[in-house]
């Protein structure tokens, strides 16, 4: 009897698979359309936005300026006694607005968007458009030493946070949207695509992958594309065509990466010690602190005007070789002290503009010092003063990649390749040497916020370990014959055992490897007490330790159960934690979060 053969069956299987595996690439497909359109969408918005900010700052420029003076009728001759003050008059209004809208402006700065990411669930506050733009634009316009990039990008991410939210969109798409807004911000305040997707990728989401690159390049050119629109396809500074004069140079500029490194770390140490200074020294209402912080750099302006402000009309005498050594050296110190004070006493801003000013300075310097020694090995000072700026920024935010690519858009100079990757990688290398953390990560570990291990990290530090530990622990008297050990433990579900003194403090630690290896040994089954088997050095907890701090304590032991004492009494064992308790609380906590999102 003959059977027909039919391989339809076989056929549907592979037909349904292919199915599947075109349904597959079809969401994918679906993901990147959609998101792709909406990075060109949001390009727009974040670009129009960035372009608004700059708008809003020269508003307020010309306002707190001479320009501003004669339109309210002030006499002329009281300007420039009139002008050191307007720092001070800007903090007030910085003051008042703190007072009155609390919540609105605490939020501000390019940290809070790398919490946003990491931690939050890609959303930022509708709020923060406004009140970045608002706060920021009166700080700089007044004469804050600040810059205009930090609330570029917050402005830029808020943006894309708001359409993220807007549209009820996943956690993994309002990360990219808010992205997508910071490089668009970057891209249409400074003219420079690469460089705002670059800032995006490396320190806003730190995320290189398909599904980030893609709508973060779409978002940055139509942002540039809109920026150049309103504004014009000018390079943010003009400087003359630089090369490297010799060969053996380098060595000039890995020692002036080295000094940027130095002057970097200076800057993140100043900023941080005046920061803490007008929130816990100064005993005064907040109202008041930036106007003082304003009033004070005000007062340094009378002596050297260059401190006011972004400072890119500085910066461009410095590449245009109109710089003086000895000023440009004064210049370095007083800028960081300067920009500390504004942005520390309560000010809105950011140190990128900052930075880059400092590092022309710190160029310019040096420049003029290793031209005048060696006047054939050596460019002129300006060349030095180029590759400075990117060599200070790339320091204190610790992303040399951005800019070095920055550096170059900004200037529309790509001769300077070698020296400029040269100092930016010697001037981060160095600035690690003193501290790990950019000034922006710094920020969040001030108020206790980890984001470098992302949301993970951030739910193992919350937990303490006195929420987790078990008190049902079974101790042993370290007098207590081997006998008596084994029938103890035998009725114990624990692993680790606590070895007491008559006074119930611990002198050791018991394990069932320290019995395995005597376990076999009869006669010694009365001879032998757990004092002489427990292991003396013994590492335990405190009930207020969290437990990344106990996960770390086991990976460097090695041990699965750890003792908790008293606090304020190191032998007084009060409770075991084991590190499955750790790993069951740890489940517990993503499972309700997940609830909650």
């Amino acid at each position: 009897m003959r059977f027909p053969f039919t391989p339809l069956r076989s056929t549907n299987v592979m037909t349904t698979i292919t199915d599947q595996i075109r349904d597959k690439f079809r969401n994918v497909l679906m993901f990147d359309q959609n998101m792709l359109i909406l990075a060109a969408l949001l390009g727009f918005l974040a670009g129009f936005a960035s372009t608004f900010f700059r708008w809003m700052i020269e508003f307020f420029e010309s306002i707190f300026s001479v320009k501003g003076f004669s339109l309210a009728g002030i006499p002329p001759q009281t300007y420039p006694f009139l002008l050191p003050l307007m720092p001070m008059l800007g903090g007030l209004f910085i003051g008042l607005i703190c007072k009155y809208f609390p919540n609105a402006v605490k939020e501000n700065g390019v940290h809070k968007v790398m919490y946003a990411v990491a931690l939050n669930d890609g959303k930022v506050r509708k709020r923060t458009i406004a009140s970045c733009a608002v706060t920021s634009s009166i700080t700089i316009g007044s004469g804050g030493s600040a810059g205009r990039e930090g609330p570029t990008v917050q402005i830029g991410a808020a943006v894309g946070s708001t359409i993220g939210q807007l549209l009820h969109l996943s956690t993994e798409r309002m990360r990219v949207l808010v992205g997508c807004g910071a490089a668009a911000g970057i891209a249409a305040s400074f003219n420079a695509p690469l460089a705002g997707v670059l800032f995006a990728l490396e320190i806003i989401l730190g995320d290189f992958t398909i599904h980030t690159f893609s709508p973060i390049i779409i978002a940055s050119v139509i942002g540039t594309v809109t920026g150049r629109a309103l504004e014009g396809n000018e390079v943010t500074f003009n400087v003359p065509v630089h090369e490297l004069v010799h060969p053996t140079e380098i060595i000039f500029y890995l020692a002036l990466g080295m000094l940027c490194g130095i002057v970097a770390r200076l800057f993140t140490f100043m900023y941080f010690y005046i920061q803490q200074v007008f929130e816990e020294k100064l005993k005064t209402a907040d109202i008041y602190k930036p106007a003082i912080g304003g009033l004070i750099v005000g007062m340094i302006s009378i002596f050297m005007p260059q401190i006011l402000g972004n400072g890119y009309d500085v910066m461009e005498q410095a590449l245009t070789g109109q710089m003086f050594w000895g000023l440009a050296f004064l210049l370095v110190f007083m800028k960081i002290i300067c920009t500390s004070i504004t942005l520390g006493s309560g000010g809105m801003g950011g140190v990128f503009a900052p930075s880059l000013f400092i590092g022309a300075m710190v160029g310019t310097a040096f420049g003029s010092s290793v031209h005048f020694i060696f006047p054939t090995l050596s460019a002129s000072a300006e060349t030095y003063s180029v590759v400075g700026m990117g060599a200070v920024a790339g320091a204190v935010m610790q992303a040399p990649l951005t800019n070095i690519l920055m550096l170059f858009e900004l200037t529309n100079d790509y001769t300077l390749i070698l020296p400029i990757m040269a100092t930016c990688i010697a001037a981060s290398y160095t600035y690690q040497r003193f501290t790990k953390h950019s000034i922006y990560m710094q920020n969040l570990l001030n108020k206790g916020i980890n984001i470098r291990h992302g949301r993970e990290a951030s739910i193992m530090n919350s937990i303490k370990v006195q929420d987790v530990m078990s008190t049902d622990i079974t101790t042993i008297a370290q007098e207590m014959p081997f006998r008596k050990i084994l029938e103890t433990i035998s009725y114990s579900k624990n692993f680790y055992f606590p070895v007491l003194d008559n006074r119930g403090d611990m002198t050791g630690i018991l394990s069932f490897s320290d019995i395995r290896e005597v376990i076999f040994e009869e006669q010694l089954g009365d001879l032998l007490v757990a004092g002489e088997l427990a292991n003396k050095k013994v590492c335990s907890l405190t009930p207020q330790q969290n437990l990344s701090e106990a996960m770390e304590m086991f990976s460097q032991l090695d041990v699965d159960q750890l003792p908790v004492v008293r606090g304020e009494d190191k032998l007084k064992v009060i409770g075991m934690l084991t590190r499955g308790e750790v790993m069951a609380a740890y489940n517990r906590a993503i499972l309700v979060s997940g609830l909650d999102r």
